[in-house]
């Protein structure tokens, strides 16, 4: 979800104001995303790399989260959307870790959409901490090393789909593993203007798609 603090500079105003815009472009995502035949669906809402930011901007980013988390869990919860937070929970402040498992625990019956939001998230990170489960023998799978790895026990399906927004194209460090045989998806538009007809653009782009994985497409 990229192009929040552009968004707000360009217009003049605060960074901060960009990622409260963008926070309603998540809700506007998250109602779509299921009449899409999305069934899962994961927003990089704070990578690792962003502690680097201006303190203001990081703590506003906090509290934003935690207002998005203890606001939308009921309305979440009615629409049928189970909420998982995937990353770090260590270095997180106690209050943005006390909404999450509040959240977690209020959408835990949602069957219709499994929104992950990724906070403090780090493939690398996830990546060298499932390495050290595998070879500790946790787990026989190294995929089930990466979902407990990210706090995420619904496992880590692969990606079929990433659109990155802002008009950026690179990865930065999101989903590596699981996106291996991504269709890649790059929008110009700020995340605070991505809206439904946009996701539907993306996923109607994506099924047009040739998807061979290796083979030849007769095969497929």
């Amino acid at each position: 979800m990229d192009g929040n603090g552009r968004w707000a500079t360009a217009r003049g105003r605060r960074r901060e104001l960009g990622h409260r815009a963008g926070a309603r472009s998540v809700e506007r995502v998250v109602r779509c995303a299921p009449d899409l035949g999305i069934r899962t669906l994961t927003l990089y809402a704070f990578s690792s790399d962003n502690w680097r930011r201006p303190q203001r901007e990081v703590r506003a980013l906090m509290a934003l989260f935690r207002r998005y988390l203890r606001r939308e869990s009921g309305a979440l919860a009615d629409a049928g959307v189970r909420l998982r937070v995937v990353g770090r929970r260590d270095r997180l402040p106690t209050p943005v870790v006390e909404a999450i498992t509040e959240a977690e625990a209020r959408t835990s019956d949602g069957d219709r959409l499994l929104l992950r939001l990724a906070v403090d998230y780090s493939s690398r990170h996830v990546l060298l901490e499932a390495a050290r489960r595998f070879a500790e023998g946790v787990s026989d799978s190294f995929t089930e090393c990466i979902a407990q790895a990210m706090h995420c026990p619904e496992g880590a399906p692969d990606v079929d789909l990433m659109v990155r927004t802002g008009g950026e194209q690179r990865l930065s460090d999101f989903l590596l593993w699981e996106s291996a045989y991504a269709e890649l998806v790059f929008s110009p538009r700020m995340w605070p203007d991505f809206d439904a007809s946009d996701l539907t653009s993306a996923v109607k782009e994506f099924r047009g798609r040739n998807r061979r994985f290796g083979r030849v497409a007769a095969a497929v």
